[in-house]
């Protein structure tokens, strides 16, 4: 009982520390833009696609309720489909966010059906800027967002430009 107590321990403060400085730099000298974002949301992962090739992966953190697409906003779903980055906030609570282009026709029309709003705001973003440590990438805490850590975020900012492709599957 204790063992399994120390790994849960464990398992929760390891995303915690800090990487050595060598694991936590990335040489943007020379390296290719991603063409496409794509979230895995069964397996917390957001890659950077270029040409259908794996520039990165990153664990992610998405909204408390995160099975399934979003239907409405306060739900805690983060959505799915095909969506584009489309604009930047560095004045946002959230480090670095780049706003996803969610709603489209289809998620306002299964808004609608509930007689809801289908919501908005929805990001790709680092952690909050007041410093709130409850924010991990191995618990779902957003209201429907993807967040990173900071310094990830830092990486996912530098290798998309406005306009990419963002696509999110369950």
């Amino acid at each position: 009982m204790m063992r399994s107590f120390l790994a849960g321990v464990v398992a929760l403060l390891l995303p915690l520390t800090p990487l050595p400085a060598a694991a936590a730099t990335w040489n943007t000298a020379g390296f290719t833009k991603a063409d496409k974002v794509l979230v895995v949301k069964s397996e917390r992962r957001l890659y950077l696609l270029q040409d259908g090739n794996v520039l990165r992966s990153f664990r992610v953190a998405l909204g408390p309720n995160p099975v399934g697409a979003k239907m409405f906003a306060g739900d805690g779903r983060t959505p799915e489909g095909l969506y584009i980055l489309d604009w930047r906030n560095v004045n946002s609570r959230f480090y670095r966010a780049i706003h996803i282009s969610y709603p489209n026709n289809n998620d306002a029309a299964r808004a609608g059906q509930f007689g809801s709003n289908p919501g908005g705001l929805i990001m790709v973003h680092g952690q909050p800027v007041d410093g709130f440590n409850g924010s991990n990438p191995y618990f779902d805490w957003t209201e429907g967002c993807i967040a990173l850590s900071n310094q990830e975020m830092d990486e996912v900012w530098m290798a998309v430009d406005d306009g990419t492709l963002i696509e999110i599957l369950p």
